[in-house]
């Protein structure tokens, strides 16, 4: 081997950034391998080459002295020069495939020197070749990674870090992940071909791709100032992402969301049309878990702190949308907060109220804790007024008036209901009675009067019927007075006012005066 084979080996290991020493050592080692092989030598061969003019001298390294019976060793080796004449052509012979080997070892070992630190970071490339068992992605020249996405069905042990609705196209750029970096100084692989496959492993499945694409388009998240709790992620069909703030001015969810979405619209592009929601992240469980199912509306949530389960009540029509298709919601906001999540509607809690009833026990005390000082008025829509109550009172003082006539028609509510039934019964029997009577009493005293005098009559018929209509009026009042006065004990007097007003217009009425007969009407009767 000439001094010009040398200058050869140099100028590689410069282009390749490969070790000028390495490479000398590793093509001393494979010729000492092959010299072994071609000279048929009893011992060990040992091949050193002349860094400075390229000669090649190999040596047949004898053992001297007794060999240990253990290590089947000798105490030490004396070299003896084998060095044949047609030295350099087999050298040659070997060089070509020494050198190849070499060189694309130190590059795999020069990369995953580099990239091994770099585990979980964001990288961009682009796609040179697909298979149906990976794709190959080059980030830059000489540097490339494997995205794997195998069939489990026929390698239980590899990775699919694909997701369902992507295929990629040739030279498609993609924003990927770095899960791995293999060793090529392992002896043994741990999958199928991965000696021959590229060192740099990534991953478009991974939730922490979720997040460094929020730091790339979200400052404050890069900043530190708005920090993501949690991630939870189904690959190619929806992500919750939970966030919080350092600063309590700053919205941590508009942040991440950005002017009218752009923001967060440029991370599901990215991921394909992922749908993804961002919820705020809240130290309190109950609020937390609330937030997690959305976007349902939650009633109540339910603690149990010893088996890390909260029950969830929400309204009816609520239901399927805090389930998710296939559970894919509740099943999301689970894995975001971590607790085990039971869902339940508010018609089959009442349906079934001792089915909850130890957990609202359990319950009751840390609710009683958190609602102290908070006013206790109650809105129609069910809703808790948020204000804090007066010193001494149970309301705030908006509601303390309100707060208080509620209390007071609830405590006489149930005494209230059976008297007025009792008394609108009395009340009815009373009217029947007295309107039977009157109208029985009216209709013979118009008939007497109607035999004695036929034209007299007609009057005595109308102060009749204005008589009975008064005496009906009056029953029926007093009926309704009846009724006022038991049921609840008030306004008696101006209902007693109003009857006899009404009364007393009916009674005040002049009585029809009969029509006097003139000559004409005399003579048409005779």
């Amino acid at each position: 081997m000439s001094s010009e084979l040398v200058a050869a080996l140099e100028a590689l290991a410069q282009e390749k950034n490969i070790d000028e020493m390495y490479l000398l050592e590793r093509l001393e080692q494979s010729l000492a391998k092959s010299y072994k092989a071609v000279l048929k030598l009893d011992w060990d061969a040992s091949v050193t080459i002349n860094r400075e003019t390229g000669n090649i001298y190999v040596y047949e390294m004898v053992g001297i002295g007794d060999m240990d019976e253990e290590t089947g060793e000798f105490a030490s080796y004396e070299p003896r020069d084998v060095t044949p004449k047609d030295v350099s052509r087999i050298a040659a012979q070997n060089a070509k495939s020494v050198i190849m080997s070499i060189v694309r070892d130190a590059g795999r070992q020069s990369i995953y020197s580099e990239f091994v630190e770099r585990k979980g970071e964001l990288v961009t490339g682009t796609v040179l070749q697909t298979t149906p068992d990976f794709t190959i992605i080059k980030i830059r020249d000489g540097v490339e990674a494997e995205l794997p996405h195998f069939d489990k069905k026929r390698g239980g042990q590899e990775l699919n870090e694909r997701p369902e609705n992507e295929r990629y196209r040739h030279n498609k750029r993609l924003k990927s992940l770095i899960i791995d970096v293999r060793d090529p100084a392992a002896v043994e692989a741990s999958g199928r071909g991965e000696n021959a496959r590229p060192s740099i492993v990534v991953s478009r499945t991974h939730p922490d791709l979720l997040r460094r694409l929020f730091e790339i388009e979200v400052p404050e998240i890069y900043d530190g100032v708005v920090e993501i709790k949690s991630i939870a992620r189904e690959a190619g069909a929806r992500s919750k992402i939970a966030v919080s703030s350092r600063e309590p001015n700053l919205d941590p969810v508009g942040a991440c969301v950005g002017p009218k979405g752009s923001r967060v619209r440029m991370v599901v592009e990215e991921l394909s049309n992922e749908r993804v929601d961002v919820i705020q992240w809240d130290a309190d469980p109950t609020r937390f878990v609330s937030n997690a199912l959305s976007p349902a509306n939650v009633s109540r949530v339910l603690i149990n702190d010893e088996t890390h389960y909260a029950t969830v009540i929400v309204p009816d029509d609520q239901l399927s949308l805090a389930i998710g298709k296939e559970g894919q919601n509740a099943r999301l906001a689970a894995r975001l907060t971590g607790w085990h999540i039971d869902i339940k509607s508010a018609s089959l809690v009442g349906e079934l109220p001792d089915a909850v009833s130890s957990l609202i026990d359990e319950d009751a005390e840390a609710q009683t804790d958190a609602d102290a000082g908070r006013c206790e008025y109650i809105t129609k829509s069910g809703a808790r007024c948020r204000n804090h109550a007066r010193p001494g009172s149970h309301f705030c003082g908006i509601h303390e008036k309100s707060g208080a006539d509620a209390s007071e028609d609830l405590s006489d509510n149930a005494s209230s209901k059976k008297n007025v039934e009792k008394g609108t019964k009395a009340a009815g029997k009373t009217a029947n009675k007295a309107t039977t009577k009157t109208t029985t009493k009216t209709t013979a005293n118009a008939a007497a009067k109607s035999s004695a005098n036929g034209d007299a009559s007609v009057t005595a018929a109308t102060n009749v019927a204005a008589d009975a209509d008064a005496a009906v009026v009056d029953v029926a009042t007093d009926t309704e007075v009846a009724v006022v006065d038991v049921a609840t004990g008030t306004e008696t007097a101006d209902a007693d006012a109003a009857t006899g007003t009404e009364t007393n217009n009916e009674s005040s009425k002049p009585a029809r005066k009969p029509r006097l007969r003139n000559k004409e009407d005399s003579a048409k009767e005779s």
